[in-house]
């Protein structure tokens, strides 16, 4: 297994490459996952730049002192994958975004399609935002990625259709789609759009805007997913076609 993440925000060692990990992150460390010196962590700043670290020592409940001798940097992926996510129910938004993290999706946008039964309004959509970012900050951590995904600010049907438009590949997961996503040719480089409706399916005057913004349905299998694990399911599909996981 490979070491512990934790985020920090600057990679500026002090005398020696003595750093010190403190706040909730070192608590996190220290007092959760108890570590001990000669224990191996990685730093990151979920932006893709980490550094291989060796703990030194700890101090109190919330220091862990570490040896960072060098810092390294993520390429951006290639093609980047980016899933627009109809508000599902309950806390079945906070799954999709854990799963779609842990598979290796860079970008999840929340939609307000018409047939959503959660409403994002107000402080409730604030709150619920706020829910999918820090989820996909701890999913990023425990699946040791050292780029976070993006997660977006909630867009309309015609703000998805923009975003559709100007992908490199765009494509909508619906029953009606005569061609598998599996079979699909997928671009080296620049954003490949997915569209997951929600339980109730993408309306019919949605689908025809996303179509004519370029994106056509598409077939995930035989079976129908929840909106929950649709993404999930086919962010692999793709993934799997790609030299990022080869």
């Amino acid at each position: 297994m490979t070491a512990p993440v934790f985020v920090v925000d600057h990679f500026n060692p002090g005398p020696g490459g003595r750093y010190v990990l403190e706040g909730a992150e070192g608590r996190h460390a220290v007092s959760v996952k108890r570590l001990r010196p000669g224990e191996d962590v990685i730093l990151t700043d979920g932006a893709g730049t980490w550094a291989d670290c060796v703990v030194l020592d700890t101090e109190g409940k919330d220091r862990l002192i570490v040896q960072m001798d060098s810092v390294s940097h993520e390429p951006e992926p290639a093609p980047r994958i980016v899933v627009v996510q109809a508000l599902p129910k309950g806390d079945r938004g906070e799954v999709a975004v854990e799963t779609m993290t842990e598979t290796g999706v860079d970008v999840i946008v929340p939609w307000q399609a018409s047939r959503c039964i959660t409403q994002w309004k107000g402080d409730r959509g604030a709150k619920s935002l706020a829910k999918w970012r820090t989820t996909a900050r701890e999913a990023g951590k425990q699946s040791r990625r050292m780029r976070f995904p993006e997660v977006a600010g909630l867009m309309t049907t015609k703000q998805v259709a923009q975003l559709l438009a100007a992908a490199a590949f765009a494509g909508v997961l619906h029953e009606g789609g005569d061609e598998p996503l599996a079979a699909v040719t997928l671009p080296e480089k620049g954003d490949v759009v997915l569209v997951v409706g929600p339980e109730g399916g993408v309306a019919p005057e949605e689908l025809a805007v996303f179509e004519e913004a370029g994106a056509k349905p598409y077939l995930l299998g035989p079976s129908v997913l929840r909106t929950s694990t649709a993404g999930t399911v086919a962010a692999a599909v793709l993934l799997a076609r790609t030299e990022r996981w080869s």
